[in-house]
C-alpha cells in the first residue's frame, strides 16, 4: 500500500489549513496514495487560542475532513483538537475515509502530555486514555502523537493489538539535540514493535517563514518512514513537501519471524520490582 506523508506548516486560520489539506490530499491521491497522513495540530497551529478555536468550530472541521476523504476515495489521518475538560482541549489524531465502501472513523486522543523541556501541555490539554487502531486494505494501523514516541510500551501494545504500522503525527519542538532525538526515536519504536513507523512532522518555520508564536512547538521537518527493522525508507527535509512509501504486511511478518521481540518478551504484563 502506498502512503503519503504531508509535511506542512499549519497557521492560525482553520479554513486555510483545511483548504491545504484538501489540496495536498488530492495531489497525493493522484500519485497513488491510499492513506494520506498530516502532522499534529494541522487544524490550527500551537500558539493560537485552541480552546476558542475548537468552541467556534464545533466539530465542523472534522466533518469537512471526512468529506475530503470521501471525495478522493481515500483515508486521511490528521492532527486536530476538540473541547476537553474545564476549558482545556483534547489533542487528537482523527482518521476519516472509506475502504471499499466501508466507512473509517477513528479518533486517538494523545495519552502522554508534553510536560517537558519547560513546556506544560497538561495545563491546557486533557489526556487521552485509550490505545486505538484501524484497518485499511488488509493492514492494521496504530496511532500516536508527538511525545508518545518516547514511550515504548504504547508501541508494543499496538503491535500486540495487530498493528503493522504506527502513525506518529507531531509538531516537534526545536532546541538543542531535539532533531537528533526525533530521528532516533521513531526507528527505535519501529524496532520495539517490529512495525512500520510513519512519523509526520510539521515543516520547520525557520525554512518556510511561518511566524512562530510564544515559542510554541511548531515543527522541525524531517518526517520519515521507518521499516520494521528500523531502517528509513523515506525521509523529508526541513521544508514543506510530500513523501511517499510502500508498506507491506509480508515485510512485517518476515521481520517478526526473524526478530520475534514481541513473542520473546517476558514483560508482557505489569512489571514489579522487589527492592532490598
Amino acid at each position: 500500500m502506498k502512503i503519503a506523508m504531508v509535511q506542512m506548516n499549519s497557521t492560525g486560520d482553520q479554513q486555510e489549513n483545511l483548504d491545504r489539506v484538501a489540496e495536498h490530499t488530492a495531489s497525493a491521491v493522484r500519485k497513488g496514495a491510499r492513506l494520506v497522513v498530516f502532522p499534529e495540530a494541522a487544524q490550527i497551529a500551537f500558539g493560537n487560542d485552541l480552546a476558542r478555536a475548537t468552541a467556534e468550530d464545533d466539530g465542523q472541521w472534522s466533518e469537512s475532513i471526512a468529506q475530503i476523504a470521501a471525495e478522493n476515495n481515500t483515508v486521511i489521518a490528521v492532527g486536530a483538537f476538540r473541547a476537553g475538560e474545564n476549558g482545556t482541549v483534547v489533542n487528537t489524531l482523527i482518521v476519516r475515509g472509506v475502504d471499499e465502501g466501508r466507512e473509517i472513523s477513528v479518533d486517538y486522543d494523545k495519552i502522554h502530555l508534553y510536560d517537558a523541556f519547560g513546556h506544560r501541555e497538561s495545563d491546557t490539554v486533557t489526556a487521552g486514555e485509550s490505545v486505538r487502531t484501524f484497518r485499511l486494505g488488509g493492514l492494521t494501523f496504530g496511532l500516536a502523537i508527538c511525545y508518545d514516541v518516547r514511550f515504548p510500551a504504547l508501541f508494543t501494545a499496538q503491535a500486540r493489538a495487530g498493528a503493522d504500522a504506527i502513525i506518529v503525527a507531531t509538531s516537534w519542538g526545536a532546541g538543542p539535540g531535539k532533531a537528533e532525538q526525533w530521528k532516533l526515536l521513531g526507528p527505535a519504536r519501529a524496532l520495539d514493535s517490529t512495525a512500520y513507523v510513519l512519523a509526520c512532522d510539521q515543516a520547520d518555520p525557520a525554512v518556510t517563514g511561518i511566524p512562530v508564536k510564544d515559542g510554541s512547538p511548531t515543527g522541525i521537518g524531517h518526517s520519515y518512514v521507518a521499516s520494521p527493522n528500523g531502517t528509513l525508507i523515506a525521509e523529508a527535509g526541513r521544508g514543506e513537501e510530500i513523501i511517499f512509501a510502500d508498506i507491506d504486511h509480508s515485510r512485517v511478518a518476515e521481520i517478526r519471524g526473524t526478530l520475534p521481540v514481541l513473542q520473546n518478551s517476558r514483560l508482557k504484563g505489569a512489571l514489579f520490582v522487589e527492592g532490598v
